[in-house]
């Protein structure tokens, strides 16, 4: 393990299948600015530095469904945000256009779908 190249990682990739408006949707919950900003690829920067996001445009994007029953397009990923207030982070990420979870599988936790249907996990 001594010999490993410099490896640091950017971002974390969202396909949909509209990169500006799903990054639009981010750009509102967490408040971060654009980077890169093409018709099909996006990305957001966050203000303290760090790995941000990015959106790529995928015309053939499945929603994931979250829980997955036998035979459904499970997700492959999900992003965690620690908040400090879990009812009005959850309020905001509604009014941002997220949608609330069916599915709650902890009470310190909201799982909620954005515009594309990936999971985000809202958490004290």
């Amino acid at each position: 393990m001594g010999d490993l190249p410099r490896l640091t990682l950017t971002a974390t990739v969202l396909d949909a299948p509209d990169a500006r408006e799903l990054a639009a949707f981010y750009e509102r919950l967490l408040g971060w600015t654009r980077g890169d900003d093409e018709p099909d690829w996006v990305t957001l920067v966050p203000p303290q530095g760090g790995a941000g996001l990015a959106f790529q445009t995928e015309p053939d994007h499945v929603r994931p469904v979250w829980p997955a029953g036998p035979g459904d397009p499970p997700m492959m990923a999900h992003l965690d945000i620690q908040v400090d207030d879990l009812d009005l982070a959850s309020a905001h990420a509604v009014r941002a256009g997220a949608t609330l979870a069916g599915f709650q599988p902890q009470d310190d936790v909201r799982v909620h779908l954005d515009p594309a249907g990936h999971p985000f996990c809202l958490y004290l």
